[in-house]
């Protein structure tokens, strides 16, 4: 009897499958890089809040922490592709046990990971169409820059978007059913 613990051999062909997933790691990593670029346009935009906050409007106040929120679901988007992505296609983290290890890690699956982004984009599908309906009282005034037409368009993708999401749910909890 073999050795459990051994790792088991794969002929060459299966081994050059198995390993390209490792083609994703600079993919991971870049996504990484891409999440530094949102923390200091983070920093940047909390910079100027502050700095400039006492000449600002609510409005003005309200638009640019909506910005920063919007920042923050980004790169939380980019934490569970990473990371799940990662745990799900490439290799496993060995978290088990670890204090600071996401609680929605341990049941995470593509399928999983992809109502999570879903509803991840319909998040910041919301906070773009809140900014866009807290603009919209300027709508055909000089300083207006959205548009009726705009607002239209942006509330109908908003809703493919939670209609998506629906169905991605929806699938995922059938095939679930199924196993």
């Amino acid at each position: 009897m073999s050795d459990p613990r051994e790792p088991i051999r794969l002929r060459p062909l299966p081994m050059l499958i198995f390993s390209s997933r490792w083609l994703q790691l600079p993919l991971y990593v870049g996504l990484i890089a891409a999440q530094l670029v949102y923390v200091a346009l983070f920093l940047k935009e909390l910079w100027h809040l502050v700095t400039h906050s006492w000449g600002a409007t609510e409005q003005q106040i309200m638009l640019v922490v909506l910005g920063l929120i919007d920042v923050v679901m980004i790169s939380n988007l980019l934490v569970m592709v990473i990371v799940g992505g990662y745990e799900t296609f490439v290799s496993r983290l060995n978290l088990q046990g670890h204090p600071d290890q996401p609680e929605w890690l341990s049941h995470v699956n593509a399928g999983v990971l992809k109502v999570k982004l879903a509803m991840a984009i319909i998040g910041i599908s919301s906070i773009h169409l809140l900014r866009t309906f807290i603009e919209a009282g300027a709508i055909g005034t000089p300083t207006g820059r959205v548009t009726e037409t705009g607002v239209m368009w942006q509330t109908i993708i908003h809703m493919a978007f939670i209609a998506s999401a629906i169905g991605i749910a929806y699938v995922d909890r059938m095939s679930q059913h199924r196993h």
